[in-house]
């Protein structure tokens, strides 16, 4: 994924599921497509790093790039 909506929600008490579908739901209103995938920091998956981690239809996968409590989300390319 080369272009994608930076969200940030650092927000302790919420699942990364709950923010990764809100963050999901802005996109599809703000850019009329729904996104697949979802980069996050890893120390945002925790004990799910040997799966293929899921929040709804969205992939998420780990970049250390991303900075903690930020989501980068869009579109994975050749979709």
């Amino acid at each position: 994924m080369n272009v994608g909506m930076l969200w940030f929600d650092n927000d302790k008490n919420t699942a990364l599921s709950a923010k990764v579908e809100r963050a999901a739901r802005y996109y599809r209103q703000k850019y009329g497509q729904s996104p697949d995938l979802c980069l996050v920091h890893p120390s945002m998956l925790g004990e799910d790093q040997g799966e293929q981690p899921q929040a709804g239809r969205v992939a998420l996968r780990s970049n250390r790039l991303i900075l903690p409590g930020h989501l980068w989300i869009g579109v994975e390319e050749g979709n």
